[in-house]
C-alpha cells in the first residue's frame, strides 16, 4: 500500500529554475465520475486554465482583508514554484492546490491553513526548505507544510517501510495539529475526483488505499461529507462495472420513486407543522457504495433494497428531536428493533441524531433521521465545524473531548511501538467504524470499537489497569477475558499488582493502545528472559554455519552499525521476541567476516542437525507452550519464533504447527525438553462415559488419586442421551505421568473410553 502525501502529476519543470525536476510517480488529474452528490464538489477549471478568483470569493465572505492578503501571497509563491509543471491532464500544476483550498475554504478554515493547502507540495516537489517557508509565513505554516510532506532524504529497507513511516509522520503531526489531517484530506479528495486520467493499476492501488486508510479517518473525524464521496469514488475505480450499473439502477428508481417520496415529505411535512414543529424536511438518497454494501453483506439484489431513500428531519430544539419522533410514529408504524437514539449516547466522532425506520406507504420501509441544526453542522463536518487548536481543554465540547483523546492516543502508541509498521498496524486497527458502548461501575460510558474485549476496556481506561487485570465481571457476573463486549454493558474490571500481560491477549485484543502497550511490556519487563533466548538462538545458528559464538570486537561494532542496534543486548533481545531472525543474523555476520552472505544456505528441514534450544518450562512470557497442543515433556517437540511473542512450543506432531511451519519455515527451530523440570504443565483428555449416577464424581476421584490437578471440566451430551463426553483439562509432571493417568482412569466403572486431546 502506497502511502504518498499526494498524487500529482507527471511534469517537466524549467531546468533554469534550480528546484528539483525528478517527476512524480503519481498524476491524479481527468474528469469526475458520472455521478456526485456531495456538496463539496467543485465545477473543473477547464484544461491550460488556473485561477484564483472563485478561491478569493470564497474567502472574502468570511475572512479579514489582512488575512486575506497572506493568502495570495502564499498563492504567488507556489504559482512561481509550480510554473511549468503540468498534470496528467495537461492543466498547470497550480489548479491542484487551488482546488484543494477551494475545499478547505469550505469548512472555513483560517488564513495558515489556507496558505498551507496552497503550499502543502512545495517542500516535496521543488526542494524548498522548511526554512525559507519560516521566513516567509511563519512557523505554523511551515509545520504544517512538513507534516504533509513524505521524507524523501532518507533511506529506508523497504517501500514499505517507507510508506508506513511517511503515514506515521502525517499521524503525528495531525496529533499536534488536526488542520494537518484535514488539508490532506482535501487533498486526496481533489485527486480521487481527478483520477480518471490514471492508469487502471494505479487508479486501483490509489483507491485501495483511500478505501483502507483516509476513508476511516475521514469517519473517525465526523467528516460525513468527505466520508461519503471518497467512499464512491474508491468504488467507481475498485468495481468501475458494478458502479455504473448500481447507478444506472438507482437512477432508474429515483423515477420509479419519485411520487412515493414526494407523497412521503408532504405527508411528514403536513403532520409536523400540525403538531407546531418548525423543521426541515428533506429526502435523502443513500450512497452506491451505501447500498452495494447491504446487498454483499447482506446477500440481496437493488431490487430487494428498499431503504434507498431516507428523510432527514431537521429541527430548532433538542426536545423538538423527541417530539418529533413521537409525531413520525404516529404517522407511520415504526419498525421493531430499528430506533437508535444517538443523541442521548452519541457515536464514537461526535455524530448525534435519532434514527428510526418506518413502515411507508405501499409497504416499503423508510429511514429517518432527526437532529437539531447544530448536530445537523457536527454530523456533516465533524471536527471542521469546532476548531479544537482554538480552544483549551476547558471550554472543549464533549466531541473535541473525544477527538483530543483519540490523537493524544496516537502519541501513546507512538511511545510503546518498535516501528513505523507496527505503528500503522496500531492505528488502521483503531479505526473501525463501528462502535459499541460500554459503562464502568460509576456509569461513565466508554466507546470501544466493535469486537472489543474486557482488556481493551481496561486499557482504555488506563494502560496500568490494563497491565495489571486479572479478571473482570460484565453485568455482575463472571466473564472471560476475551468476551466480546456488547452495547450497554457494564464492564468491572479486577487487577492486581503482581499480574501481568500475557502474550495470548494479543491473540484477541482490537484497540491499538491495548495493541501497543502488550508489545512495549513483552519487550521491556520480560528483557532479561529475551536477551537470554536471543543469544542462545544466535549461537546455535553461528553453531550451523561453523562461526564461533566469540566475535571480535571490531565485527561486533560493525554489525550493531549496519543492524541499527545500539548492543549486543538489544539484538539478542530482538531474536529472542521475534523480531528478528537467528539465521539472517547468522548471516549477515558471515559476510562480514568476508563470505558471501547471500551464498549461505539456510535450510528450513535442517533444525533437527543443529544444538535444540533447552526448555524448562519456567522461563516466563518469553517461551509460551501452544495452546492447540499443550506439549508436556516427554513429547517429540518444536519451536516457533513469532513477532513480539517469543518463543511458542508445538508438539512435533501438531496439525496447526505443520499448517503454520509451510507458511513460514524460517521462523521454526529445534528445541528439547530440560532434564530438572519442577513444575506442572496442562494438558487434555476427552472421556466417552456411561449417563449413570456417580461417573463424574468417580472420575475425578481417580484422577486425584494419581496425583493429577483438574483445572478445567466440560462436558457434551450425545443425540441418544446415553452417553457423554466428559473434557478435562489436568496438571501432570510428564508424559510417563499422564500414561499412568490415564491407565488408571480407563478402569473406572462407566468409562469406556479415555484419550488425549490434541486439538
Amino acid at each position: 500500500m502506497n502511502l504518498n502525501s499526494t498524487e500529482s502529476g507527471i511534469t517537466e519543470r524549467p531546468a533554469s529554475r534550480g528546484r528539483r525536476s525528478a517527476a512524480r510517480p503519481d498524476a491524479d488529474a481527468g474528469q469526475p465520475p458520472a455521478i456526485s452528490t456531495s456538496p463539496l464538489a467543485a465545477p473543473m477549471t477547464p484544461a491550460g486554465v488556473a485561477t484564483i478568483s472563485h478561491l478569493t470569493e470564497k474567502l472574502a465572505e468570511y475572512m479579514t482583508e489582512a488575512d486575506l492578503k497572506k493568502v495570495k501571497e502564499a498563492y504567488r509563491f507556489s504559482d512561481e514554484m509550480h510554473l511549468g509543471q503540468v498534470r496528467k491532464s495537461g492543466e498547470p500544476y497550480i489548479s491542484h492546490p487551488i482546488a484543494v483550498a477551494e475545499i478547505c475554504a469550505d469548512w472555513k478554515l483560517d488564513a495558515q491553513a489556507l496558505m498551507a493547502a496552497l503550499l502543502h507540495d512545495v517542500m516535496e516537489d521543488q526542494d524548498v526548505k522548511k526554512e525559507e517557508l519560516i521566513e516567509r509565513f511563519g512557523a505554523p505554516v511551515a509545520q504544517l507544510v512538513d507534516g504533509l510532506s513524505k521524507l524523501e532524504k532518507i533511506e529506508f529497507q523497504s517501500q514499505i517501510e517507507a510508506q508506513a513511516e511517511n503515514f506515521r509522520k502525517m499521524l503525528l503531526a495531525m496529533a499536534s495539529d488536526v488542520r494537518v489531517i484535514l488539508i490532506k484530506l482535501a487533498d486526496r479528495l481533489h485527486n480521487m475526483r481527478t483520477l480518471d486520467v490514471m492508469a487502471p493499476a494505479k487508479k486501483q492501488r490509489i483507491a485501495k488505499e483511500t478505501m483502507e486508510v483516509y476513508v476511516p479517518i475521514a469517519h473517525r473525524l465526523g467528516l460525513n461529507n468527505i466520508y461519503r464521496e471518497l467512499q464512491d469514488l474508491s468504488f467507481s475505480h475498485l468495481y468501475p462495472l458494478r458502479y455504473h450499473v448500481l447507478a444506472k439502477a438507482v437512477k432508474a428508481a429515483r423515477g420509479n420513486r419519485r411520487e412515493v417520496v414526494g407523497k412521503i415529505l408532504d405527508s411528514v411535512k403536513n403532520t409536523l407543522g400540525m403538531a407546531g414543529i418548525h423543521a426541515e424536511v428533506y429526502g435523502r438518497e443513500k450512497t452506491l457504495y451505501g447500498i452495494y454494501k447491504k446487498m454483499r453483506s447482506k446477500h440481496l439484489t437493488f431490487s430487494q433494497v428498499l431503504d434507498v431513500y431516507g428523510f432527514r428531519v431537521v429541527v430548532d430544539s433538542f426536545p423538538n428531536c423527541y417530539v418529533a419522533l413521537g409525531t413520525l410514529h404516529s404517522l407511520y408504524k415504526p419498525m421493531p428493533g430499528k430506533f437508535k437514539d444517538y443523541i442521548a449516547i452519541r457515536k464514537l466522532n461526535g455524530y448525534q441524531s435519532l434514527h428510526t425506520t418506518l413502515i411507508g406507504p405501499y409497504g416499503t420501509p423508510v429511514e429517518f433521521q432527526i437532529r437539531t441544526q447544530e448536530m445537523h453542522r457536527t454530523a456533516e463536518s465533524g471536527v471542521a465545524a469546532h476548531w479544537l487548536y482554538k480552544n483549551s481543554d476547558a471550554n472543549m465540547s464533549d466531541m473535541q473531548q473525544r477527538t483530543h483523546a483519540w490523537l493524544q492516543s496516537l502519541l501513546d502508541i507512538q511511545q510503546q511501538t518498535g516501528d513505523s509498521a507496527e505503528f500503522l498496524e496500531h492505528v488502521k486497527v483503531d479505526l473501525f467504524p463501528d462502535s459499541v458502548y460500554v459503562f464502568t461501575p460509576k456509569s461513565k460510558i466508554i466507546a470501544m470499537p466493535r469486537g472489543a474485549t474486557p482488556i481493551d476496556f481496561a486499557y482504555a481506561i488506563h494502560t496500568g489497569i490494563g497491565d495489571h487485570t486479572v479478571s473482570v465481571t460484565i453485568n455482575g457476573e463472571p466473564a472471560p477475558l476475551r468476551a466480546e463486549l456488547r452495547n450497554g454493558d457494564i464492564v468491572e474490571v479486577v487487577t492486581d499488582p503482581n499480574s501481568r500481560p500475557s502474550p495470548s491477549w494479543l491473540s484477541f485484543v482490537r484497540t491499538g493502545k491495548a495493541r501497543s502497550a502488550i508489545r512495549h511490556h513483552l519487550r521491556t519487563i520480560n528483557l532479561p528472559e529475551s536477551i537470554g533466548l536471543g543469544r542462545q538462538l544466535l549461537q546455535q545458528a553461528l553453531a550451523g554455519i561453523s562461526i564461533s559464538p566469540d566475535l571480535p570486537e571490531p565485527l561486533v561494532e560493525r554489525l550493531l552499525n549496519e543492524s541499527s542496534a545500539k548492543s549486543m543486548d538489544e539484538l539478542h533481545a530482538d531474536i529472542g521476541i521475534g523480531k528478528r531472525m537467528a539465521a539472517l543474523v547468522a548471516r549477515h555476520i558471515f559476510g562480514l567476516l568476508g563470505g558471501e552472505s547471500a551464498s549461505v544456505p539456510i535450510d528450513h528441514n535442517s533444525a533437527a542437525d543443529l544444538d535444540p534450544v533447552t526448555i524448562y518450562g519456567s522461563e516466563g512470557v518469553s517461551v509460551q507452550l501452544a495452546p492447540c497442543c499443550l506439549p508436556i515433556p516427554g513429547d517429540q517437540i518444536i519451536g516457533q519464533l513469532r513477532r513480539d511473542q517469543g518463543l511458542q512450543v508445538h508438539t512435533s506432531d501438531c496439525s496447526v504447527a505443520r499448517r503454520q511451519r509451510q507458511k513460514e519455515p524460517d521462523r521454526w527451530i529445534a528445541v528439547k525438553w530440560g532434564t530438572e523440570l519442577n513444575r506442572r504443565f496442562d494438558s487434555r483428555i476427552r472421556l466417552l462415559i456411561n449417563n449413570e449416577k456417580g461417573i463424574l464424581a468417580r472420575v475425578a476421584a481417580e484422577i486425584g488419586e494419581c496425583d493429577g490437578n483438574i483445572t478445567f471440566v466440560g462436558m457434551d451430551e450425545d443425540n441418544d442421551h446415553v452417553l457423554h463426553q466428559l473434557r478435562f483439562t489436568i496438571q501432570v509432571k510428564d508424559r510417563v505421568h499422564l500414561a499412568g493417568l490415564l491407565r488408571n482412569v480407563r478402569k473406572v466403572t462407566g468409562v469406556n473410553r479415555v484419550s488425549r486431546e490434541r486439538g
